[in-house]
C-alpha cells in the first residue's frame, strides 16, 4: 500500500520504518525543507531517531500535495501543540477516501479537543483511528517486540489498522473507546513528570510505585468523567503506557521531571531540549479540563503548578502527604 506519515519526529519516523519494513511504499513528510533534504542525503533522522537507517522504500517530502500523491493511508504524527496547524496544511488533500490514523497523544490547549476530533473537524472526515500504547520510538524502530491498541468507534477501521500494522515484532489490539485511549495518553505524560521529579529528588521505589498507582487512579477518574470506559485504563493505552513512560530511560517526560527534581528550573530544562516533552503542555490541558469536569487530580495539579505557577518541587511531599486521609 501507499502510506503517508505526516510528522518527521521520532514516533512518526518509527512508524514509517515499521510500515516500510512490511513492504509498503511510505512517504514521510516534514515541515522543514532543509531538514528533509538532509535526511534524503544521510538516510537518517539525526535529530529525533539517531542511529537508525531509513529504508530505501521511505520517500522524504516537504511538499504537502506531493506527499499525498497516491496515498491510501494518512498517518498524523505532529506534536499535540502543533497538531491543528499542521493538519490545516492538508485540508482538501486528505479526503474520506483515505484511512486516517492519529499517533499523537494529548488534548488541544485551546479547544480541549482530542487529536482525532481535531483531525475530523479540520479534514472533514469521520472515524479517525487513534493508535496508542507503550511504544517508545527508539525501540519500535529497532524491531523490539511491542504491543499497542487501535481505537475507533468504527470497528472495521480499527481492525484494518490492526491488520496493516501487526507483524512479527508489533502486535495490535483493537478498541472502540477512542476517548478513553486518547485521554489516558494525555494523563500518563503528566504523571511521568511527577515520577521523574521524585526520582530526581532521590526518593525510592516506594515513592515511584505510589505515584504510578495513585496516578492510575487519577487517570481512571478522568477517563470515566470524560465518558471513556474504565476497562480501557487497565489496558495498553492506560496502565501499559503509564508504566513505560514513568520508568523508561527513553521517556522525555520522566527526564524533564528528573531534572526539575534535581533543582533545575522548568524553563531552563525545556529550553535545552530539542525533542518535545508533551507532559508539560498536557498538564495545563488536564488541569483545565479536570477542573471543568470536577475531577480530583492532586498529582496532576502539582505538576501543573510546577510547570506554570513556579511551584517549588521540594514542597510536593508535604503537600501530597498531608492531604485529608481517605479510603482507597
Amino acid at each position: 500500500m501507499k502510506i503517508t506519515v505526516i510528522g518527521d519526529g521520532g514516533w512518526g519516523t518509527a512508524n514509517a520504518i515499521l510500515l516500510a519494513g512490511y513492504g509498503h511504499e511510505v512517504t514521510l513528510w516534514g515541515a522543514f525543507r532543509e531538514y528533509i533534504e538532509e535526511m534524503r542525503a544521510t538516510r537518517e533522522n539525526v535529530k529525533f531517531l539517531k542511529g537508525v537507517t531509513l529504508p530505501p522504500n521511505i520517500n522524504l517530502e516537504y511538499d504537502c500535495a506531493k506527499a499525498l500523491e497516491g496515498a491510501q493511508i494518512v498517518v498524523l504524527a505532529p506534536p499535540s501543540k502543533f497538531f491543528a496547524s499542521v493538519v490545516e496544511r492538508f485540508k482538501g488533500l486528505v479526503t474520506s477516501e483515505h484511512l486516517v490514523v492519529s499517533l499523537t497523544k494529548g488534548i488541544c490547549e485551546k479547544t480541549l479537543r482530542r487529536m482525532t476530533e481535531i483531525a475530523e473537524v479540520i479534514l472533514g472526515v469521520k472515524d479517525v483511528v487513534a493508535l496508542a500504547g507503550p511504544t517508545h520510538a527508539e525501540e519500535v524502530s529497532r524491531g523490539i517486540p511491542t504491543t499497542i491498541v487501535a481505537a475507533c468507534a468504527n470497528g472495521q477501521k480499527s481492525k484494518l489498522v490492526q491488520r496493516i500494522w501487526s507483524g512479527p515484532k508489533f502486535r495490535v489490539y483493537t478498541s472502540q473507546d477512542t476517548a478513553g485511549v486518547e485521554i489516558g495518553g494525555a494523563v500518563k505524560n503528566v504523571i511521568a513528570i511527577a515520577v521523574g521529579c521524585s526520582d530526581g529528588m532521590g526518593f525510592g521505589d516506594n515513592t515511584r510505585a505510589a505515584l504510578i498507582t495513585r496516578g492510575l487512579a487519577e487517570m481512571k477518574r478522568f477517563v470515566i468523567a470524560y465518558g471513556g470506559k474504565p476497562e480501557t485504563v487497565s489496558g495498553l493505552a492506560g496502565v501499559g503506557d503509564l508504566i513505560v513512560t514513568c520508568t523508561s530511560r527513553h521517556s522525555r517526560n520522566h527526564s524533564v521531571g528528573e531534572r526539575v527534581g534535581r533543582g533545575e528550573k522548568i524553563q531552563d530544562v525545556l529550553a535545552s531540549m530539542q525533542m518535545v516533552a508533551e507532559g508539560v503542555w498536557n498538564s495545563k490541558v488536564v488541569h483545565d479540563l479536570s477542573t471543568r469536569l470536577g475531577v480530583e487530580m492532586p498529582i496532576c495539579n502539582l505538576v501543573y503548578a510546577l510547570c506554570y505557577e513556579n511551584y517549588d518541587a521540594s514542597k510536593a511531599v508535604e503537600d501530597i502527604m498531608s492531604r485529608e486521609l481517605k479510603s482507597e
